[in-house]
């Protein structure tokens, strides 16, 4: 075979090549040299000399599929005249369509080969770039439509002008009988379902060369018909159901419906056309009946039906705004379980019970948004909404302020405190009652309680382990923050180096053959960690038995820590005290106060009161708290109904108790719990103003000049994470720091505040 152009006679090449051409169409056997020989005679046509004569080819090759299909398109105007209406001559029609159109397509593959050469060195050259279409190249460009496409495209727009044009209709309408027999009995056979299919599917391929567009005839002469005859079968469905069935019967069908037509969509249709099926079932069959739906939801959600909640979730999730309803439901049915179970509580372990049925209230409604709403954002948002929701209410006890943090801040210390449960049960329990502090808006009430609590476990010794206290400490730092914690890691640190302290004090006695006449445990706390209160100077005289001990301390200390100064805080110190009456022995733990006055009678039997409180060098009050606890105890006995100065005191010789080893509570812990609450809110409340106001010095310093309304904002977006500060609480502390000159008015605006330098 030459390359160089030649001088041919067009109708002499064109005459071999149509036979080819014909043949390969029609899919009849070519032979080898005949088939090789014809792209020779196409090379040929478009490098003629002088003149290419590709145009001319593809006049005659458009002519020749023209012609072609316009034979088959009148062969099946023959059928049809012929062909009676009955359901299998429907169904031939379909058949003998889709067996011309596979033929044809399959044909038209190889035709397209043939003309290879014909496609890239001439059609291809001669189309337009979108970008040249768009903004130009200089010169006139063709339009769209006098572009010449490749013999593979032409042949397709061939069929869809001269056969799809002139049969969609018809045959459109045998599709939708085919597809409702399908719906209605489901007797289509597998040649049936490939028929139709592959008949939609032509709809969609004549068109697949465009690069924009490609789906413009399917939508128009096939889905927008399919739709809407879809959307009446599903009218009808839904009216039938909703006569016959419950909602929880309705639900299933129209689940089983829907899955059904899921299915049959990607049996049939193209897939762009799936979810407009599933959207036009979803709006006839759930969103027209979303009333009917609704009618026993709350129903469902009071009952904990979870199998008719499952469906209703799944119908519901695809519709604009369809949960809104069921998702309001469940929060107001969370927020009326939730507050009964904490109503009326009553007893001494009202913490316990709070906590606890809390948490069985959210533990319940949790698995069931993760079992039956597939743990979707907004249950759970709904779910947190409600529980911080009764949680931060008060309590239908009389009080007027919320209780949360404080029994939160009880039941953890129940259990942090020396019990029979397992370290393992402890944790546990720890673990879930975060997830009730979570939803605690007042998170510095919680830590006030909490500091107190904890405080007294680490100073008598009343922790079950160290390591669940620092666990815990931990668990509140993740949750708020290292601001949060930062004292209480401080509390709990000064308990493990005191420990130290002790040991190296012993330590230091062996070294220097020193010993004490007691046995000693000192803790030392940082005096800004430890919430003591307001440190009163209580005058007392320690005991002689206390005073060398105390002394050797301190020696010790001195040198070990330069610049640091200790204060005996003896009113929170304890000890056990070795008792011998009546032939017996006791071992009795108590207060410091306590164990000096029973000191005294170490040498005598009996003392006047004037003199054991000037001995001691207490103060009256305190005097009399800590004796009368000796004297309920019986291991004092007294003349006088109550305590007075002239009173005489007497050891109880005779003193007897079944126990050997007994601890002595001294009245000044028997404080009022309401007292110690109340005092405890106090405080809180002076806190906030001074977060507050430092708040508002940080923020002003560092904006100069702000807005009111834009202040109250800031403020309130960095104090809601320990509480939500009142309006009011914050517009005073804004007047306190313009009083102390911290920040003023300026002078154009009266809601703008400027910081002072």
């Amino acid at each position: 075979m030459s390359l160089r152009p030649q001088r041919i006679v067009f109708d002499d090449v064109w005459g071999c090549l149509r036979q080819t051409v014909e043949k390969v169409l029609k899919l009849n056997s070519v032979r080898r040299d005949d088939w090789n020989s014809s792209f020779t005679d196409v090379y040929s046509i478009c490098v003629a000399f002088p003149d290419p004569l590709a145009d001319r080819l593809y006049s005659e090759t458009k002519l020749f599929l023209e012609n072609h299909v316009k034979s088959q398109l009148d062969e099946f105007n023959c059928y049809m005249n012929d062909m009676n209406d009955s359901e299998s001559g429907e169904n031939q029609l379909l058949h003998k369509y889709y067996s011309a159109w596979k033929n044809y397509s399959q044909g038209l593959e190889y035709l397209n080969y043939l003309y290879l050469y014909l496609n890239q060195q001439h059609i291809k050259k001669q189309k337009v770039s979108e970008a040249e279409i768009l903004y130009g190249n200089g010169t006139t460009p063709l339009t769209i439509s006098q572009e010449q496409m490749e013999i593979g495209e032409l042949g397709l727009d061939i069929w869809r002008l001269l056969m799809i044009q002139n049969l969609g209709d018809i045959l459109v309408k045998q599709i939708l009988q085919g597809i409702e027999r399908d719906r209605v009995d489901n007797c289509l056979t597998s040649k049936d379902i490939a028929t139709i299919h592959g008949v939609i599917h032509s709809f969609v391929m004549v068109q697949d060369y465009k690069k924009k567009g490609n789906l413009q005839l399917y939508e128009s002469l096939f889905e927008g018909k399919m739709l809407e005859a879809s959307g009446n079968y599903f009218t009808s469905q839904a009216s039938k159901l909703l006569q016959n069935c419950s909602v929880s019967q309705y639900m299933q069908e129209v689940i089983r419906i829907l899955e059904e037509e899921n299915v049959r969509a990607h049996k049939f249709f193209h897939i762009s056309s799936i979810q407009k099926l599933k959207k036009e079932c979803e709006d006839r069959m759930i969103t027209d009946h979303k009333n009917f739906l609704y009618s026993e939801c709350k129903e469902m959600v009071s009952n904990d039906k979870r199998d008719d909640l499952r469906n209703l979730y799944v119908l519901l999730k695809p519709i604009v705004d369809g949960l809104k309803e069921l998702i309001q439901i469940l929060l107001e049915q969370i927020k009326n379980e939730g507050a009964e179970s904490i109503m009326n509580l009553k007893g001494e372990n009202i913490h316990i019970q709070f906590v606890e049925n809390m948490l069985q209230v959210h533990q319940k409604y949790e698995n069931l948004i993760v079992e039956t709403f597939k743990n979707d954002p907004l249950f759970l948002s709904a779910l947190d909404k409600a529980c911080a929701s009764v949680i931060n209410s008060k309590l239908s006890d009389g009080k007027t302020t919320c209780r949360s943090a404080e029994l939160v801040a009880k039941y953890c210390d129940n259990l942090l405190k020396k019990s029979k449960s397992t370290e393992c049960e402890i944790e546990t329990k720890l673990s879930k009652s975060i997830t009730i502090f979570k939803y605690i808006e007042d998170k510095d009430v919680y830590q006030k309680f909490y500091s107190r609590m904890l405080a007294k476990r680490l100073i008598h010794d009343q922790s079950v382990n160290m390591e669940l206290e620092e666990v815990m400490i931990n668990k509140l730092k993740q949750a708020c923050g290292y601001e949060f914690t930062n004292k209480l890691h401080r509390m709990y640190t000064d308990i493990g180096i005191s420990m130290d302290l002790n040991n190296k004090f012993n330590q230091h006695l062996k070294n220097v053959n020193d010993e004490l006449s007691i046995n000693l445990a000192i803790k030392v706390l940082q005096a800004g960690a430890w919430p003591l209160g307001p440190q009163t100077n209580i005058t007392f005289a320690v005991p002689q038995e206390f005073e060398q001990p105390i002394r050797k301390f301190e020696a010790f200390y001195n040198t070990s820590f330069s610049g640091r100064k200790l204060s005996w805080l003896h009113h929170l110190c304890a000890g056990e005290l070795k008792v011998s009456l009546a032939k017996k022995s006791y071992l009795i733990t108590m207060q410091t106060y306590q164990m000096a006055m029973l000191l005294l009678f170490e040498n005598c039997d009996t003392m006047i009161c004037k003199e054991v409180r000037e001995v001691l060098q207490l103060n009256n009050d305190n005097f009399q708290k800590h004796l009368q606890s000796l004297v309920d105890q019986k291991l004092l006995l007294i003349d006088t109904e109550k305590i007075e100065d002239s009173s005489v005191l007497s050891l109880n010789l005779e003193f007897t108790n079944k126990r050997t080893k007994f601890k002595i509570t001294a009245s000044m812990q028997k404080e009022s719990p309401q007292q110690e609450i109340e005092q405890t809110i106090t405080q809180v409340d002076e806190d906030r103003k001074l977060y507050l106001q430092a708040a508002i010095v940080r923020i002003m310093k560092a904006r100069k000049v702000l807005k009111h309304n834009a202040l109250i904002q800031e403020i309130l977006s960095q104090s809601k994470v320990c509480f939500a500060p009142s309006i009011p609480m914050i517009k005073k502390c804004i007047e306190s720091l313009i009083d102390k000159q911290y920040i003023e008015r300026t002078a154009n605006s009266s809601d703008e505040y400027s910081y002072v330098a």
